[in-house]
């Protein structure tokens, strides 16, 4: 790790492309935020004891910066530090610039991206629906029980391009800032409302009716325009003029079938 041979450059900045901090001991404490990111039940505790997430490479950091989350610091090689020059310009976090073995060391793998930024995690807070959802919401994504991280991820970023305005999330769903789950919607978690769940009642058209509940048990009610089941529908209806047997077709075979077949 040639550790020794550097030791001197350990919190010398460096002019160049931006401002930043060489490290090349990988138990300096300021790397604390980044430890073994593939263990994760450390990283739960360490997440939680430090109010932290982790964006992992260019993409998500892009994001993250742009986003109004604050950043902590992030931890770069030399070659994805100058790859995000223009972005780090803009980051008041101190930057920190390892070789590829301390980030290896740090990390608990190679990290082929180059680059990850840890930020201050949000409060765990509990608000009604209304308080978070815009009025003018019109399509929300509601995520019961997903439990894996990067499943998690594809769907936000599925909700980013196809215009969804929000995204609920149940008690036992994963956590969306989880790293793999920011890292597979390429950044559109940091951008998002969240909130932890709570039954309601929403209309077809996407507003929220009643609720959500925290308390436990409980009957919300709501009147309901049956009408807005038809004009739902514009939107999305999978089985009305969105159905086109005409373009798709399933076909069945229900013939049984010989699970070896031997050819002479």
């Amino acid at each position: 790790m040639a550790v020794a041979t550097l030791r001197g450059m350990v919190g010398r900045r460096e002019a160049g492309v931006g401002e930043s901090i060489v490290i090349v001991d990988p138990a300096d404490p300021r790397l604390a935020d980044f430890v073994g990111l593939r263990d994760a039940a450390l990283r739960r505790r360490v997440e939680h004891e430090r109010g932290v997430f982790i964006a992992e490479g260019r993409l998500a950091i892009e994001a993250l910066v742009a986003s109004g989350y604050e950043v902590r610091a992030v931890l770069v090689n030399e070659k994805a530090r100058r790859r995000l020059a223009a972005t780090l310009a803009h980051v008041v976090a101190p930057v920190y610039v390892v070789d590829d073995a301390v980030m290896a060391h740090t990390v608990g793998f190679d990290l082929h991206r180059g680059a990850v930024a840890s930020a201050v995690r949000p409060a765990d807070t509990v608000q009604p629906v209304a308080a978070v959802v815009p009025e003018t919401a019109r399509r929300l994504l509601v995520c019961e029980g997903v439990n894996d991280h990067e499943n998690l991820g594809a769907l936000f970023r599925n909700a980013a391009a196809f215009g969804v305005d929000a995204v609920l999330l149940d008690a036992t769903t994963a956590d969306p800032l989880y790293r793999r789950s920011v890292r597979v919607s390429l950044g559109d978690s940091p951008d998002a409302v969240l909130m932890r769940g709570g039954s309601a009642i929403v209309s077809p058209l996407g507003k929220v009716l009643a609720g959500p509940n925290f308390e436990g048990e409980t009957i919300l009610t709501a009147d309901l325009d049956l009408a807005e089941i038809g004009r739902g529908k514009f939107d999305f209806d999978a089985a009305g003029h969105y159905s086109r047997p005409d373009v798709f077709q399933l076909i069945v075979n229900e013939q049984p079938m010989s699970a070896v077949i031997a050819k002479p």
